[in-house]
């Protein structure tokens, strides 16, 4: 497994797989200890609608996993692997346009 993930992410130490692996879980569960905070912010609580719940929980954990991720990969000391892998992961969202010699 670890031999799959190191050539999938193109890396080469076993170690850092670990500190990958690790930086996952940890920003995971900052970002829903975020969130908590977030919806006391904006007065979300069991009250509240779901069909308002639903929608900022995703508004706010996106985000705040977004840059947690980049945050907790930079004091691992893992910057440049997130920061690669988040324009991986945003170029997928992102249209590319077509080329005139694609198209033909």
């Amino acid at each position: 497994m670890l031999k799959k993930l190191k050539t999938r992410w193109g890396i080469k130490s076993n170690f850092q797989v670990v500190i990958i692996l690790i930086v996952f879980s940890v920003t995971g569960s900052a970002a829903v200890y975020v969130r908590k905070y977030i919806f006391a912010f904006l007065g979300i609580d069991a009250d509240t609608s779901l069909w308002i719940k639903i929608p900022m929980y995703v508004l706010a954990i996106v985000p705040s996993y977004q840059v947690l991720l980049l945050v907790i990969g930079a004091l691992f000391g893992q910057f440049t692997f997130f920061y690669n892998f988040q324009k991986k992961t945003f170029g997928r969202f992102v249209r590319k346009k077509k080329k005139v010699a694609d198209i033909e």
